[in-house]
């Protein structure tokens, strides 16, 4: 499980070092591969072990290269998708064009987010962060079928 919000920093390189408690895991579960692609939603990059990244792959080789939003959508993913793996110090390389995508400078951020990281600017995230959680006591929990329910009260 890729949890948690981590400060890490990107050296001249471009290369990133992967939190310690997730090495073991992650060597043992993908041998320390991983794919790295933009996110359609946020100005971010998401990073996916390997084995999670198959997973999504499968779902998007289903996907139609004749509907035009299918197809947008499995060439900006798959278009942008970069091996990365885990060198000896458990650093990973973020290609430039992804660096260039998400702005992203030396200060970073690595939010898990289950099966992924997210790969954000600091900067970005601590306004997003804020955007975020002034919003959520605004929001119609209702409009949403899965959220109406939700509590953090109920561990059942």
């Amino acid at each position: 499980m890729l949890r948690g919000a981590h400060s890490i920093s990107l050296d001249q390189k471009g290369r990133i070092a992967i939190p310690t408690k997730y090495r073991d895991a992650i060597n043992e579960q993908c041998g320390g591969r991983f794919v790295c692609t933009i996110d359609i939603q946020n100005p971010c990059l998401l990073l996916f072990p390997l084995n999670n990244w198959e997973k999504l792959e499968q779902k998007l080789s289903k996907l139609s290269s004749t509907n035009p939003l299918e197809s947008k959508l499995q060439r900006i993913l798959l278009g942008y998708a970069s091996d990365c793996e885990l060198d000896a110090s458990g650093r990973i390389l973020i290609p430039l064009t992804l660096r260039n995508y998400a702005k992203l400078t030396k200060e970073l951020m690595l939010v898990g987010q289950l099966n992924r990281f997210e790969i954000w600017s600091s900067t970005v995230w601590n306004d997003r962060i804020a955007e975020d959680l002034m919003s959520i006591p605004t929001e119609n929990w209702s409009n949403s079928e899965r959220l109406k329910d939700f509590s953090l009260n109920d561990y059942e």
